[in-house]
């Protein structure tokens, strides 16, 4: 518990620290903080502020900077999150337009990177049971056919069925326009458990011919699901606070490579409401332990599919980055589901 003083001192020194990188003085805290307090005060304050673990004496320097525990209380309780900017909100409505699915999540990634000089990343929509929208078989060879699938996102996969048995294109052409007519939107899981009791009236031969389409576009479906989209890593060398530490930049470099542990800790934030922070070693991963991470879930047509978000150095403008975050999956469940 902080009395207002106390609060007022440690915000202004958060935001002073972030703005110049460097151990804040009392000196500073005097000026900007508005209060008309002694050194003496204000040390004494510090001092408290200290002890609690909220700040701490980098070195031997006079100044104080925040600890993570510090900046996790200025996040929940004294952040004021700034109105994105005119000109930068037009700019991600403009290139977030309803367009291919894939493109739009590539461009959010990139967009996120690009506001906040820092990695956007995207998980891609995560789909509950594999459902096509659309298949179609086109013949290769007298036993090879090519299986084209269309997602309801608007992805296409394709995949190479080889069968025992000849099929003219007017038998394929028959098979997918029974298969879209009845099945379009059914999770391949719902279609291959009736395939047996409704595929009756077809041929044997046809029935086999959709069983293996059934299993070859489940596959191809369920394989590229959930992946992670990756923007502006190489930012991160840019990053004073970031570069000097190549250790942690080794391992959080090796976690953009496996993506396993980056994609669990995003699985997270498809839960929250709104914008979640995972500050330094909040994520429970020791590669992210010297970084922020801030993300919020996307939805298409009501149901969250997705995570965007932001990985930073723990001293960023969290007023800045917050908003950027929220509107960029904001516009991007806009345009998935317009789409």
């Amino acid at each position: 518990m902080l009395n207002e003083r106390a609060q007022i001192l440690l915000k202004t020194l958060v935001e002073r620290y972030i703005h110049e990188g460097q151990p804040v003085g009392s000196r500073s805290l005097s000026k900007f903080s508005g209060l008309d307090l002694s050194p003496a005060t204000i040390r004494n304050v510090m001092s408290d502020l200290e002890d609690m673990g909220l700040i701490t004496s980098p070195h031997t320097s006079a100044g104080r900077i925040p600890t993570p525990q510090g900046y996790r209380l200025f996040v929940d309780k004294l952040l004021v999150v700034e109105t994105l900017d005119a000109v930068e909100l037009h700019h991600l409505e403009d290139q977030l337009h309803p367009d291919n699915p894939s493109r739009l999540i590539n461009v959010a990634s990139n967009m996120l990177s690009e506001l906040t000089h820092f990695a956007g990343i995207v998980v891609t929509p995560k789909r509950t049971g594999a459902v096509f929208r659309y298949i179609e078989f086109m013949a290769l060879s007298e036993k090879r056919i090519l299986l084209i699938i269309v997602t309801p996102e608007g992805d296409v996969q394709n995949r190479i069925i080889f069968t025992e048995t000849s099929y003219s294109q007017t038998d394929l052409i028959e098979a997918g326009n029974f298969i879209n007519q009845h099945y379009a939107g059914c999770t391949l899981d719902e279609i291959r458990g009736r395939l047996n009791t409704e595929l009756k009236q077809l041929t044997n031969d046809m029935t086999i011919l959709m069983s293996a389409a059934i299993e070859a576009g489940g596959a191809a479906i369920n394989e590229n699901s959930e992946t992670v989209v990756l923007a502006g890593e190489r930012k991160l060398l840019n990053i004073h606070d970031v570069s000097d530490n190549l250790s942690s930049l080794k391992k959080l470099f090796a976690l953009f490579e496996r993506k396993t542990n980056l994609l669990q800790l995003l699985e997270l934030s498809r839960q929250a409401q709104g914008v979640k922070l995972f500050i330094g070693g909040e994520s429970d991963i020791a590669s992210l332990e010297e970084f922020s991470v801030v993300t919020a879930p996307y939805e298409m047509e009501g149901e969250i599919v997705g995570t965007v978000g932001v990985i930073g150095p723990i001293r960023m403008a969290y007023e800045r980055v917050i908003p950027i975050v929220d509107i960029t999956a904001k516009l991007l469940s806009s345009g998935l589901s317009q789409h």
